[in-house]
């Protein structure tokens, strides 16, 4: 009797994260709704940026055997996949500046559930944003060049790197708790995303930005994506492991984020409010 009553119970702990997270999901979710511009305004700007890249950037760059566009858009991939700390920053924060944390908090549901539904949600306005690229890259001329395996594979790795990035910036929310503070971080993803070779190859970068380049974990998503696509790249002598071996490089960048992060928001969740 005692043997059975206490089995189930061993599982409860995580049951209830995934069951409360997904709660926590489904509000962030369904809040979308209620704010429809502030939705096809994210939605738009993926668009916008394959116009501006594609083609005013593109009309001024060659890429040695192959089209520009096909060179772009898996970085523009990666580039929306960036954008999800700012985003899960801005609503982490506003959350916590509203009190809502709070409530969450003196409800009977897990501490870890909050952060992991916040990371969630984030990654399904991302799948969202990469739908809406995907359909973009086709009209302008946007193709893939290998199997099925290899682009789930490819979208995979995406949509990793988003979730992993999404707890970093449900950490910082949490951290700052002030959504114009939070805001004022989103310009910093651009750098980050800008010094890869989402958009430009980095053989032309001077050197000791080329270095910071080639180690940046969004070059080494890049990468994975246009090799898993089958898409044009620069062929370079020197590289580093990370773009050698981008698709193992970008599994560990993702899963090491997630392993930091996830327990670092976790935890900044739990005593936030001390």
């Amino acid at each position: 009797m005692t043997d059975s009553a206490t089995a189930p119970s061993a599982k409860l702990p995580l049951f209830q994260m995934l069951a409360d997270g997904w709660i926590i999901v489904r509000r962030d979710v369904g809040h979308l709704r209620y704010t429809p511009t502030e939705l096809a305004s994210g939605l738009a700007f993926p668009a916008i940026l394959v116009v501006l890249f594609g083609y005013i950037f593109g009309s001024a760059i060659t890429i040695p055997g192959g089209s520009y566009h096909e060179y772009l858009i898996p970085g523009l991939f990666a580039f929306a996949m960036v954008t999800a700390v700012g985003t899960a920053a801005v609503s982490t924060a506003d959350d916590a500046a509203q009190g809502i944390m709070d409530r969450f908090r003196s409800m009977p549901i897990a501490r870890s559930a909050v952060p992991f539904g916040r990371a969630g949600a984030t990654l399904f306005t991302s799948a969202l944003q990469l739908a809406v690229l995907v359909s973009a890259g086709l009209a302008i001329g946007w193709r893939t060049h290998h199997g099925a395996a290899d682009i789930a594979a490819a979208f995979g790795l995406l949509l990793l790197m988003d979730y992993a990035l999404g707890w970093l910036g449900v950490y910082l929310g949490l951290l700052v708790r002030n959504p114009t503070t939070a805001d004022a971080l989103l310009p910093l993803t651009f750098p980050i995303a800008m010094v890869s070779n989402a958009f430009v190859p980095t053989a032309g970068m001077p050197g000791w930005l080329r270095a910071i380049a080639n180690w940046n974990p969004v070059s080494a998503l890049v990468a994975a994506c246009r090799h898993l696509f089958g898409d044009p790249s620069v062929a370079a002598r020197n590289l580093p492991p990370p773009l050698e071996h981008p698709v193992l490089a970008t599994l560990i960048w993702g899963i090491g984020l997630t392993l930091v992060f996830a327990p670092l928001a976790t935890h900044r969740y739990r005593t936030s409010n001390r």
